[in-house]
Formats: structure tokens, C-alpha cells, sequence
């Protein structure tokens, strides 16, 4: 073990202010903390983390993707970018894609009409469409809203 009860309850105690601050991944509490705990107590505090479920990186891609949902108009590729840029588990990643493949595509058809909507006044059809596909868009979700909303 090589620390005391009390040293790691008080680094525990800063590693939970920091999760309470904000949901985090466990790799984001590896960055930050790598270089100011000891590795071995490390590595403990992140398994009572995980024991405890204040740390579940199955749990913040779900989460995380809710908030997209409701806060943002993000293609399928931008909302997996933004996971893999926070240390998550590729598989875990895939798996929720997978598991969640409807519901996410229509999340997506739903902010290509957004964007639609807050675009056409500026651009054209085909600008349109290649700003979509640029921003890693689906053409199969942005043929199927332009042909629901008849254009």
C-alpha cells in the first residue's frame, strides 16, 4: 500500500471535488492528477471511484450524448470525436453507438433540419449539403430530411 488512511482520504477528498465540479472521464482524472498523487494511490482512488460509481465512463458517453442532444446540432462523427477527445474506451464508444443506432441517427436528422432551417437564408441547396457533409454528416440522414421536407 505504502500511504496512510489519512493521505488517501484527503486525495480522495480532491479528487471528488473535482469530479463533483463537473461529470469527468477517468482519463481526465489521470491527466490531472498523475503528477500530484502518488500512482499506486492513484489507481486505488480510481477504483473506489468506479466501485462507488462516481466514475463511469459508460455512463458520461450516455450522459454526455443527452446533453448533445439537447444542447447542440452535432453530426453523428463530430459527437464521437468529442468522446474520443475526453480518453474514452473506443469499444465503449462503438457498443453505445450500436446499442443506441436509431435513436442516434434520428438525434442527427434532427439537427440537419435545424441547420437547414438556420442556413437557408444564407446558402443555397448544394451549400448546404456540402457544409452537412463536411461537418460528417450521414448523405443517407441528409437525403431523407431534404426529401421529408420535400426540397
Amino acid at each position: 500500500m505504502g500511504y496512510s488512511l489519512e493521505e488517501f482520504d484527503e486525495q480522495k477528498t480532491k479528487v471528488m471535488k473535482f469530479l463533483v465540479y463537473k461529470r469527468r472521464t477517468e482519463q481526465e482524472v489521470r491527466n490531472k492528477f498523475s503528477n500530484s498523487i502518488e500512482p499506486n494511490m492513484l489507481e486505488d482512488i480510481i477504483e473506489y471511484l468506479k466501485e462507488a460509481q462516481y466514475l463511469d465512463d459508460v455512463l458520461y458517453i450516455e450522459k454526455t450524448i443527452n446533453n448533445f442532444k439537447t444542447l447542440k446540432n452535432l453530426s453523428l462523427v463530430e459527437v464521437k470525436n468529442k468522446l474520443f477527445s475526453k480518453g474514452l474506451d473506443k469499444n465503449d464508444i462503438e457498443d453505445y453507438f450500436y446499442d443506441n443506432q436509431e435513436n442516434l441517427n434520428e438525434y442527427e436528422r434532427k439537427s440537419i433540419r435545424n441547420i437547414f432551417y438556420k442556413k437557408q437564408r444564407d446558402m443555397d441547396l448544394d451549400e448546404i449539403k456540402q457544409y452537412l457533409l463536411k461537418k460528417g454528416y450521414k448523405s443517407d440522414n441528409i437525403n431523407m430530411v431534404l426529401e421529408d421536407l420535400e426540397i
